[in-house]
C-alpha cells in the first residue's frame, strides 16, 4: 500500500513518469498480442495441414514420395539426402573407401567380410543402393543362396516392416538376403519412423521394443522427446544376430557399455567369426551409435538425436524438423548455434579437437592390434598350443572389441569424446598386454623377431591375408549388371517400386 501511495505521488510531482509507465505496458500488450497471434496462426496453420491432406496414407506405405503430397516441406529437406557435397576434417556424406585409407583394417578383419570392403556411410538415399553393391552381401542368384541373412536388410527401408508383417517377424530373419532383393527397394523414408494416421514418432523394428521389454520397460511410454532419439535407436545400435534363427537381438539384458555387452557376449559364449589369422574368436561391433550418445554431455543434458541432426526450420506459421539427417556440421547456425554463442570457426575446432585427441589413440592401435593378430599367426606356425594361447586369444577379443565398438559407432568421438577416449585406451592396454604374452610364447619357440608384412596399401593388406579381390570385384559388377536390375524390375511391375530419388 505505502509502495502504490509512494508511486502515486511521484507520478503527481513528475507526470512523465506516468506517461512511460503507460508506454511500457501498451509495449507490452502489443507484444503479448503478437505473441498470441503467431500461435493462433501457426496452430490454424498445422490444423489446416491435418484437416486437407491431399491422400490418405494407409497402412505400411512404402512410397515416400505420397506421403510428401501431404506433407512436401519435410518431403523436400528428405530428398536432399542423396546431396554428397560435405566434407568435415574427418569424413563426410560421400563415398569414401575407409580401408584404403586405414589398411590395417583389411587384417583386423580377416576371415570376415568387412576385410573386403567398407566405405564409409552416406545419406539414408543409398541405403538400399549400399547394400546391394558392398562385396559383403556377395552374389545371391536364388532365394537360398548366401552368404548374407535376410535380417541384413532390417534397417535399410520401410519394405521391411511390410515383409515383417507379410511374412512374419520369425520368418523374415530366416529368409537369406538375397530372397528379398525384389521386395526391399525402397531407401529409408516416412513409413520407417512415422504412424500414417497421426504422423507421431514409432517404432516400426521389433528389436528395439524387445530389448527395452526385457529390461521390464514399456517404450510406448516415452516421452516425445525421448522418441526424437529411439525412432533412431531402432538402427543405430548394436546388435547381433542369434545363431541358427539369425534373429536382430539387442545384447541391452546387461547394461550398454562397451564392457556390460562384452559379458552379454562372453556369457552367451558368442562369436562372430574366428580371425583368419589369429585365431581369436572376434567379436564384431555394428554401429552403437545410441549407447555411446547415451552417456555423452548432450544427452545428458536432455538433448535428442533429432535437435542436432534434424534441426527444426521456421517457414510462415510452420515449424518442422529438418529431414535432410546428416552431420550438424553442415548447418552450424541451425544446430550447434542455437546452444552455443560461439562462432562457427570455434566451434569446428571444439569438435575436431576431440576428434583428434581419440583418433590419435584409434590409430595406434590399429597397428598394434595388426601387429598383434601377426604375431599370434607367426607363433601358431611354430607350434603354440592352445593352452599358450588361451589367454592371448582373449586379450585379442577384448583388445579388437573396445576398438570396433568406438570406430563403427557414428560419430562417437564427439558424441562421447571423454567415453571413447577411455575405451580406446583400455583397447590399446589389452593390445600390447597381447604382445607381451605373445613375446614370451615365441621366444620358447626360438623366435626373436617376427618380421612385418608390407601393409601400405588396401590391396596389400587383402592379398596377404589371401583374398582374390580381382575376382570377387568381377563377379560384383557381373552380378550387379545382371541380377539387381531384374530385382527392380519386378518391382515396378508389383508396384513397390515407383520412383528413385
Amino acid at each position: 500500500m505505502k509502495i502504490m501511495q509512494k508511486l502515486s505521488q511521484a507520478i503527481k510531482n513528475r507526470p512523465i513518469i506516468g506517461w512511460s509507465i503507460f508506454a511500457v505496458v501498451m509495449v507490452a500488450v502489443f507484444l503479448l498480442g503478437l505473441l498470441a497471434a503467431s500461435i493462433t496462426e501457426r496452430r490454424a496453420e498445422i490444423a489446416t495441414l491435418y484437416s486437407n491432406k491431399k491422400v490418405e496414407i494407409k497402412g505400411i506405405n512404402t512410397h515416400s514420395e505420397e506421403w510428401g503430397i501431404n506433407y512436401p516441406r519435410e518431403y523436400d529437406t528428405w530428398k536432399k539426402t542423396k546431396e554428397m557435397d560435405f566434407q568435415s576434417k574427418h569424413l563426410g556424406n560421400h563415398k569414401q573407401d575407409v580401408l584404403e585409407a586405414r589398411p590395417e583394417m583389411v587384417v583386423l578383419w580377416a576371415g570376415y567380410a568387412f576385410s573386403k570392403d567398407y566405405t564409409a556411410p552416406r545419406g539414408h538415399a543409398y541405403t538400399i543402393a549400399d547394400v546391394t553393391e558392398t562385396l559383403r552381401t556377395g552374389t545371391p542368384v536364388n532365394d537360398s543362396d548366401g552368404p548374407q541373412p535376410a535380417t541384413c536388410w532390417t534397417c535399410k527401408g520401410p519394405d521391411v516392416p511390410r515383409m515383417m508383417n507379410e511374412l512374419g517377424i520369425d520368418k523374415f530373419y530366416k529368409q537369406q538376403w538375397g530372397a528379398l532383393g525384389k521386395e526391399i527397394v525402397n531407401p529409408i523414408g516416412c513409413a520407417d519412423c512415422h504412424d500414417p494416421k497421426t504422423m507421431a514418432l514409432t517404432i516400426t523394428r521389433p528389436a528395439l521394443i524387445e530389448a527395452f521389454a526385457r529390461q521390464g520397460k514399456d517404450i510406448t511410454q516415452a516421452s516425445p522427446q525421448e522418441m526424437r532419439t529411439l525412432a533412431c535407436a531402432q538402427c543405430h545400435v548394436e546388435y547381433h544376430f542369434t545363431k541358427g534363427e539369425n534373429y536382430l537381438t539387442f545384447p541391452w539384458d546387461g547394461g550398454m557399455t562397451v564392457e556390460a555387452i562384452e559379458k552379454y557376449y562372453d556369457d552367451a559364449n558368442f562369436t562372430d567369426w574366428t580371425h583368419a589369422l589369429s585365431r581369436a574368436p572376434m567379436l564384431k561391433a555394428q554401429h552403437p551409435d545410441y549407447e555411446l550418445f547415451s552417456v555423452g554431455p548432450h544427452a545428458q543434458r536432455g538433448l535428442s538425436c533429432a535437435d542436432c541432426h534434424m534441426p527444426y526450420i521456421s517457414e510462415g506459421g510452420i515449424k518442422y524438423s529438418d529431414h535432410h539427417v546428416m552431420s550438424p556440421l553442415k548447418n552450424i547456425e541451425s544446430t550447434c548455434q542455437t546452444c552455443h554463442r560461439d562462432s562457427e570457426e570455434k566451434l569446428k575446432g571444439y569438435v575436431y579437437e576431440y576428434q583428434d585427441k581419440a583418433l590419435e589413440i584409434r590409430d595406434r592401435l590399429e597397428k598394434e592390434l595388426a601387429k598383434s593378430h601377426i604375431m599370434a599367426k607367426t607363433a601358431w606356425d611354430k607350434g603354440a598350443t592352445e593352452k599358450e594361447m588361451k589367454g592371448i586369444l582373449k586379450l585379442l577379443r577384448q583388445s579388437q572389441w573396445r576398438w570396433d565398438f568406438v570406430v563403427a559407432s557414428h560419430g562417437s568421438t564427439f558424441h562421447a569424446p571423454v567415453e571413447s577416449q577411455r575405451i580406446l585406451a583400455h583397447g590399446l592396454d589389452k593390445a600390447m598386454q597381447a604382445q607381451l604374452e605373445l613375446q614370451k610364447v615365441l621366444f620358447n619357440y626360438g623366435v626373436k623377431d617376427v618380421s612385418m608384412p608390407d601393409l601400405s596399401t588396401k590391396a596389400k593388406a587383402q592379398q596377404y591375408i589371401g583374398l582374390d579381390m580381382a575376382k570377387l570385384n568381377k563377379e560384383k559388377k557381373e552380378w550387379l549388371n545382371t541380377t539387381v536390375p531384374k530385382w527392380l524390375e519386378q518391382a515396378k511391375k508389383d508396384g513397390k517400386l515407383t520412383t528413385k530419388l
